[in-house]
């Protein structure tokens, strides 16, 4: 390769841009299915851990969601002020404000059951493309042990 015509500085040449950019556009196809349970994105998918964990900390949720306090507060705000979710200080340390699904929260579950069926309509990739995918962006994450679902209902 020659470094007097590469140029570092090129869209092209970025492996960021067509991660935001997907990532952008897998949001955007997301928005009617989410809109109809009045949530964003980013509040279905601090739901989904709800729905499997029924409670944890905010903490605990920004790892999961690789989110910080900062950006989880005032969506959990707004989750709470819908009736989805309670936060509470931790009896045990201050420190930790615990965050619990509520039944109206819960009942948001089977609502929500067929969006990924249908987002799954919209994966251009093959299955096995996919589980590449999957594999490859959790290893960028540094979990390269991750377990992959079985998406093969999504396929059929």
């Amino acid at each position: 390769m020659d470094n007097l015509t590469f140029d570092p500085l090129k869209l092209e040449n970025q492996l960021c841009f067509p991660l935001y950019a997907a990532s952008r556009e897998v949001i955007k196809l997301y928005k009617p299915f989410l809109d109809e349970l009045d949530l964003t994105y980013t509040q279905y998918i601090a739901m989904i851990l709800l729905w499997e964990y029924k409670s944890m900390t905010v903490k605990e949720m920004g790892n999961y969601l690789f989110l910080d306090s900062g950006t989880l507060t005032p969506l959990l705000k707004k989750l709470e002020a819908k009736g989805m979710i309670t936060r509470v200080r931790s009896t045990k340390d201050e420190r930790n404000l615990n965050v619990t699904i509520t039944a109206d929260g819960e009942a948001l579950h089977a609502r929500a059951l067929h969006i990924p069926l249908e987002m799954g309509r919209y994966n251009p990739l093959s299955l096995d493309e996919t589980i590449t995918l999957y594999r490859l962006l959790y290893k960028m994450l540094g979990q390269p042990d991750i377990t992959t679902p079985d998406w093969a209902f999504l396929k059929e």
